[in-house]
């Protein structure tokens, strides 16, 4: 095959299978080959479908035949590892769902099917997304394509690295606070979180149910606005899920009003994270935009609010792995000490900290204290975003993705609070419920070696137009 389809963007993928350049069998087993040759290095999939593909990839080109293709039709993709295909295991990368197999498809998976996507299998995580590194994984660490000794990101390090590294041509994730955009930033890919309601969590193995969403991982701001077109829509079999008539969706002005947080950047951030940053931002106000320095008071407790309300949400989430029903069952001398037993040896140091941490959070003595104040906090920094972007006029808010570029393996493990920092300027999007998108900007110079970052987009609710047009102009940033 002269042409190198491991380069391709999905419309041009599409065009080419349409003129029939090669075959869909051709362009899937290319990427499953890279994909299967470097996983033993990169530790990305923990799973390759080989036994469906041909089913899937004579499927699609059925339908390229017919003249009945999407632009999806015969790519191959990648799904995170707490995304549920029938009759495939979904582990979350937890030993306590090691063997447990998806009775049903996601609703994402459906509409990728229908679309006739051929799934090259699961890929490695943070255990139940809890992670900023993909270092908590129950099977192994994940590394960062640009450089096998720092960390890819997390939570959904396994498909940022994926797609990074040519193993498919966009993979699925899920973001709770940042989980997809930051992965993103470290692996110098799209990363896509979708608002809150704008795509159906139904089928996603839940950690934080009011901040969970599942977006892509692409190539290009272009390729993510494709999946998530098809992946986007109202969904009766999630009580989230928003209909379309109340999206709200206006037209999209040619010049926009772009809101920086410039007092939110002045601790913590990388000099040369920040230097990007800034000229990035220098460069959208060159091509005509607005930028604008805004105060959004209680941003600063963005990071405190998400490390409240998630434990809480995990431990009650996680309740139901016990050993008894579905999952790892470890014997013990009765029922309670079967229910401990299961739950030890079931879920790794993080999610123990993180459900220990949300049931303290969540007893009688401590509620009031801890969760309703941090409710009480969020509604405000929703009020707070509201004021910028409808009293201010604000199109969208620019961030970096991360403080700084990928870190070493092993570098943080053993300081949860500066892993947690990680995610300081990616939680409020999904604190507020709002679409954000994480775009490569530039590299920066580590031991020799190039690494990538991302530069981060915010809009109003149901506003993903914005990011990809904002996104697009990044994107062509030189």
């Amino acid at each position: 095959m002269p042409i190198d389809v491991l380069k391709m963007t999905i419309t041009a993928l599409a065009s080419h299978l349409r003129k029939k350049d090669f075959s869909c069998e051709e362009v899937v087993m290319t990427y499953l080959n890279n994909a299967k040759e470097q996983n033993g290095e990169l530790n990305a999939y923990l799973e390759f479908f080989e036994g469906d593909i041909k089913e899937s990839t004579d499927f699609a080109q059925r339908l390229i035949d017919s003249g009945g293709s999407s632009l999806l039709t015969g790519v191959p993709v990648a799904f995170k590892d707490n995304i549920l295909i029938k009759d495939k295991i979904a582990s979350c990368s937890s030993k306590i769902l090691a063997n447990h197999k998806a009775v049903y498809d996601s609703t994402v998976t459906k509409k990728l099917k229908e679309n006739g996507v051929v799934i090259l299998g699961r890929t490695n995580m943070d255990e139940f997304a809890m992670g900023s590194s993909t270092e908590n994984s129950a099977f192994g660490v994940t590394k960062n394509p640009h450089d096998k000794s720092r960390v890819p990101g997390g939570s959904s390090g396994g498909s940022a690295t994926t797609v990074a590294s040519g193993g498919a041509l966009f993979a699925l994730g899920s973001d709770t606070g940042g989980s997809i955009r930051q992965p993103a930033g470290h692996c110098g890919v799209v990363g896509l979180k979708p608002t809150y309601g704008a795509v159906s969590r139904f089928g996603l193995v839940a950690m934080g149910s009011s901040l969970d969403q599942i977006g892509p991982l692409t190539k290009t701001v272009e390729d993510a606005e494709t999946v998530f077109k098809a992946i986007a829509g109202y969904d009766p079999m999630d009580s989230t899920s928003v209909p379309i008539d109340k999206r709200g969706v206006t037209k999209i002005s040619d010049k926009l009003t772009i809101g920086v947080p410039r007092s939110f950047l002045a601790e913590g951030i990388d000099e040369d994270v920040l230097a990007n940053f800034n000229k990035t931002v220098a460069k959208l106000e060159g091509l005509g935009h607005t930028v604008l320095e805004i105060e959004i008071p209680d941003i600063k407790h963005s990071l405190a609010v998400y490390y409240v309300i998630m434990p809480a949400e995990v431990s009650t989430n996680l309740s139901r792995f016990d050993g008894m029903r579905y999952g790892l069952h470890t014997d013990g001398a009765n029922l309670m000490e079967d229910y401990l037993k299961s739950r030890r040896d079931g879920f790794g140091p993080e999610p123990r900290r993180r459900i220990l941490l949300g049931t303290y959070i969540l007893s009688s003595g401590y509620h009031d204290d801890y969760y309703k104040k941090a409710i009480e906090v969020s509604n405000k920094l929703k009020s707070q975003f509201s004021d910028v972007f409808v009293g201010k006029k604000v199109d969208a808010i620019v961030l970096p993705t991360t403080p700084s570029p990928a870190f070493k393996i092993g570098e943080k493990t053993k300081d949860p609070l500066s892993m947690y920092l990680e995610d300081i300027f990616t939680v409020t999007a999904n604190v507020v419920g709002v679409p954000a998108i994480s775009v490569p900007s530039g590299f920066v110079e580590r031991d020799g070696v190039s690494l990538p970052i991302g530069f981060q987009v915010m809009s109003p609710h149901f506003r993903e137009d914005i990011l990809f047009k904002l996104g697009k102009e990044v994107e062509n940033i030189k």
